[in-house]
């Protein structure tokens, strides 16, 4: 969306009506925050702004119909709020009972655009910006999975998941897909991977990219395919699992599309390099990166259509490397690095109204701040700096964003680029939703890890703290493990739900972690066991040292994915001179137990070939060196072990060979399995039950 600078006229009614905001002083807090609470609390996200600024509208999850121990039954809407009127709170948008998701507005800001599944089939609607009855804009016979539509509104772009074969004949998908439920046999023939993806079974579609126009009666128009490459071998637009509409975008003249693609050949499984082309009808496709044998995505035009900005990384088969700002001369061809010497990893790219700044957010330090890129000079500068920025919008000197800590989830604020300290809250945040709970402090801390080198951490107290008083320890394993456990809020692993359990909580940003530098996160490829683990156990003794109210005779290790790996590792690798264990239990949830086996199980092999330093055929010590199987005779410590059957990233096989060692060893173990989950938990009621389940499990072992 192109941002337009609205006048300080239209900007200052919203300030005056949110400075004169009160709000009513919460209760006294009486509890602890329980995992029931997180998921019924309401969920906010997806901000965004007229051209103008002086509406904004954004997507809210809210739980509906229950009581008691029923959480009833998500629904997510639109909301819309006139900031330049001092609108003091939104009004609903789109209809009670629509499930919708991904807005845009129009580019004159009188309609706004999602999608539903209300027709039956996930399609395109539009509604007038102020309110009204929603319309559908397309009539397509397969599910739309995401859009994005041309400046001026009479042509969009609709991925749709069709057979490579059937191109741009969108009938011929539907009917071999109901010939295939048909069929009397099963079996499905493959002859090159993908075979199986995060966490579903490869069919031989593909996300593809159409161009088409806003129906004007009930039959759809001609729709024109996108996406094969240069050479006709097509990919996934947007790429699977987790791709969305920011991997395409329309020029300012509405005549030509660029999108990121990888091929969908026999090496997709081992490869990391996204590519873009652009399409324009009439003309040959154009590869746009092709001397680029990494990932190159996130294309931005400039408002004159004469450059584009995108971000890229330099080494192909790491998807943890920096992505770095880049621009481009369209009429020459000419690529330049912005901001070279900044250290951090773009997010995302958007431009300033006078098209001199590039604004992104990025991990920086345990938080994910937004920053502003000056394009020219490359100097950096900090927007926004606390807690993490999930999402932000800009119109003009207007800035509206998502923000969350280790307190609240995302809370919308507005302020302006001119004075962005001026922040103003214009939704609630989970302590004002639940003015019954209190929440645990919380505070960074640093100490000196693997090579001396300054590693991060955060400790967060139990919600009924005292001084005085030591307190049993939930101690979380971050995975990726290019990850980060931070000043952020998560919906699977927030520290608050422990907190709320009357456990002190301690996280570590081991070398591997993001947001401190890309040296910090490459320090862990070839070293799983050894450098993290180090910094796990300085970390450990730091944190007691400093923070008197940890009971480190009373703690449980808990991680997820290589946080998991970790756990099956320490189980057999941390041990004092007396030959003890710090933990008292541990939880391994969707954990590495075996990393050869891991080698040619999981799907995306660029992971473990990057990890492990090649193939498994290639390089075999490299997967044993620091394999968890090999050390399960020195096992001895109770653990709970969690599996998701549909996890494809790290299978089930994993999860039932940690249990069936622990079981075969005589230690005290659980297996909680869900047939119905991935590589997260993400069902409502299934995850009380895990919540339920682990705090069972350390109640039982560390007390509470």
């Amino acid at each position: 969306m192109k941002p337009v600078t609205p006048s300080k006229s239209l900007i200052l009614p919203l300030l005056a009506a949110m400075l004169g905001m009160a709000h009513a002083a919460p209760a006294e807090a009486a509890r602890g925050f329980d995992v029931r609470d997180m998921q019924r609390l309401d969920r906010i996200s997806s901000p965004v702004l007229a051209p103008d600024g002086g509406l904004l509208v954004f997507a809210k999850r809210e739980m509906l119909g229950g009581s008691g121990e029923d959480l009833g039954k998500a629904s997510t809407s639109l909301w819309v709020r006139d900031l330049h009127a001092g609108q003091a709170q939104a009004k609903r948008l789109t209809p009670v009972g629509w499930n919708v998701s991904s807005p845009a507005f129009s580019s004159d800001g009188q309609s706004l655009y999602f999608l539903s599944g209300q027709s039956g089939t996930q399609q395109v609607y539009a509604v007038a910006a102020t309110g009204g009855a929603p319309r559908q804009i397309t009539r397509l016979p397969l599910d739309v999975g995401s859009f994005k539509v041309a400046p001026g509104g009479e042509r969009l772009a609709v991925s749709l998941e069709v057979f490579p074969d059937c191109a741009a004949d969108l009938d011929c998908t539907v009917k071999r897909q109901a010939q295939r439920e048909q069929a009397k046999a099963s079996g499905v023939i493959y002859d090159q991977l993908f075979v199986r993806h995060w966490d579903t079974w490869m069919d031989g579609r593909l996300n593809r990219l159409f161009v088409t126009t806003p129906v004007t009666g009930k039959t759809q128009p001609a729709v024109t395919l996108v996406g094969a490459d240069d050479r006709g071998v097509p990919g996934n637009v947007p790429s699977r699992p987790f791709g969305d509409e920011s991997e395409y975008t329309w020029s300012p003249d509405g005549r030509s599309l660029v999108f990121a693609m990888r091929r969908a050949d026999r090496k997709e499984a081992w490869s990391t390099n996204f590519d873009l082309f652009q399409f324009s009808e009439g003309q040959p496709l154009r590869n746009l990166t092709e001397a680029n044998p990494a990932w190159d995505t996130g294309p931005v035009f400039s408002a004159d259509g004469k450059t584009l900005y995108y971000r890229a990384m330099k080494r192909p088969g790491f998807e943890a490397d920096r992505f770095a700002l880049m621009a481009r001369d369209l009429a020459t061809g000419a690529t330049r690095e912005i901001a070279a010497d900044w250290d951090r990893s773009a997010d995302g790219i958007v431009l300033s109204a006078d098209g001199r700044t590039i604004y992104t957010t990025a991990q920086d330090m345990g938080q994910h701040p937004l920053f502003g890129v000056d394009i020219e000079s490359g100097k950096v500068g900090k927007v926004v700096g606390e807690g993490s920025i999930s999402a932000f919008e800009i119109a003009g000197d207007t800035l509206v964003f998502a923000r969350n800590t280790l307190r609240s989830g995302d809370q919308l604020f507005a302020t302006t680029l001119s004075a962005p300290q001026a922040q103003h809250a214009l939704t609630a945040s989970a302590g004002e939703s639940l003015p019954e709970v209190k929440f645990g402090d919380y505070e960074q801390f640093n100490f000196a890890g693997w090579n001396g080198e300054t590693v991060h951490g955060y400790v967060v107290k139990p919600w009924n703290y005292q001084e005085g008083k030591r307190y049993p320890v939930a101690f979380l394993i971050h995975g990726g493990p290019q990850g980060s456990f931070g000043d952020g809020w998560s919906y699977r692993w927030n520290p608050q739900t422990y907190a709320g359990q009357g456990y002190a909580v301690v996280m570590i940003d081991f070398h591997g972690s993001t947001g401190y530098g890309q040296a910090f996160t490459d320090a862990i490829s070839g070293h799983w066991g050894s450098r993290p683990l180090e910094d796990l156990q300085k970390g450990w003794a730091a944190a007691q040292q400093k923070y008197g109210f940890l009971d480190g005779g009373r703690a449980c290790a808990l991680g997820a994915s290589y946080g998991g790996f970790m756990i099956n590792w320490i189980a057999g690798n941390w041990f004092d001179a007396k030959g003890n264990s710090p933990w008292k239990c541990l939880v391994n949830h969707d954990g590495v137990f075996d990393t050869r086996s891991m080698g040619v199980v999981t799907e995306e092999l660029w992971f473990t070939e990057w990890e492990f330093g090649g193939t498994v055929a290639a390089n075999p010590e490299g997967y044993e060196r620091y394999n968890p199987a090999r050390h399960i005779a020195d096992w001895k410590v109770p653990m709970l072990v969690v599996q998701g059957q549909k996890d494809y990233r790290v299978p089930v096989d994993q999860g039932l060979s940690a249990f069936t060692a622990l079981q075969r060893g005589g230690i005290e173990s659980k297996l909680l399995y869900f047939p119905d989950e991935n590589h997260w938990v993400l069902k409502p009621a299934n995850s009380v039950l895990w919540h339920d389940t682990v705090n069972a499990w350390l109640k039982q072992h560390i007390g509470q």
